[in-house]
């Protein structure tokens, strides 16, 4: 059996794959990254009742692998770069030949991803990290799913300009109400729960024309979405609507927010 470890900034994740076939993925918190990977291993283990003999290859990635030595609880270590083990496990997960592959994390990736040759074509700031630190600016939320229970209950109106605010009828191919300007409607009657959908819909509307820009570059209509932020409630309705509007195919594949530490495994 291979292990993938993932180790990110405050969540490590770790998957085992054995016979092509993906092993029980679990995630584990802690800020150093010493302790998140021995912590997620020992749990791996006892989960699957297994003992450290039945690993054949621990294969680790994430910004946290650097800190690593050469071997983890007497197992040696294999380093895989991070947007390699981004690609491979895009391309698995969606059994795709080639296709953008897009990690939504504290902050978000672009890599072009190929049978043959993986290529990280940028990022943004805009990501995990935008939601949670506009949130605690603006509405004194730190809570992720307290967050994002918080945008359920919200309206755009009070937050976002539409085209329809500025246009009687459609502009171009875009129907009215779709956005004009993220917080360009600000009033006084927005309430938690409308700044806080504002903030979702800004974070995902970024990455998704910014993924949408990639494709069209590089002349691809799949596109591949990764990480924990994919399940929430938004970014399905956002990535659905632009879909449809700019003709591209958003793939969402089972263990999406495992897709690194995958990649890292099968590498």
């Amino acid at each position: 059996m291979n292990i993938g470890i993932d180790i990110g900034g405050s969540t490590t994740k770790i998957v085992g794959f054995k016979d092509w076939n993906i092993i029980e993925p679990l995630s584990v918190e802690a800020n150093d990254p010493i302790a998140s990977a021995s912590g997620a291993l020992g749990k791996f283990l006892s989960v699957n009742n297994l003992r450290l003999s039945s690993i054949d290859k621990v294969m680790v990635t994430g910004v946290g692998a650097s800190f690593l030595g050469n071997d983890l609880l007497g197992l040696p270590l294999t380093k895989v770069e991070e947007f390699i083990a981004l690609g491979k496990g895009g391309l698995f997960l969606s059994n795709l030949s080639n296709a953008i592959v897009v990690s939504m994390g504290t902050g978000t990736a672009f890599v072009k991803a190929t049978n043959e040759d993986i290529t990280h074509l940028g990022g943004t700031g805009v990501g995990g990290g935008t939601i949670f630190g506009l949130s605690k600016a603006m509405v004194n939320l730190s809570n992720f799913d307290t967050i994002i229970e918080t945008a359920r209950q919200g309206k755009p109106d009070n937050v976002d300009l539409s085209i329809s605010d500025i246009s009687r009828g459609e502009i171009g191919n875009l129907p009215g109400h779709l956005t004009a300007s993220n917080f360009g409607k600000m009033n006084d009657q927005a309430s938690r729960s409308d700044i806080t959908l504002g903030i979702l819909t800004m974070v995902f509307q970024v990455v998704g024309m910014l993924a949408i820009f990639a494709a069209r570059t590089e002349n691809y209509r799949d596109i591949v979405l990764t990480g924990k932020l994919v399940h929430v409630f938004k970014a399905e309705k956002t990535f659905s609507e632009l879909s449809s509007l700019y003709a591209v195919n958003f793939h969402v594949p089972l263990h999406a927010e495992y897709c690194t530490a995958i990649g890292a495994a099968i590498s």
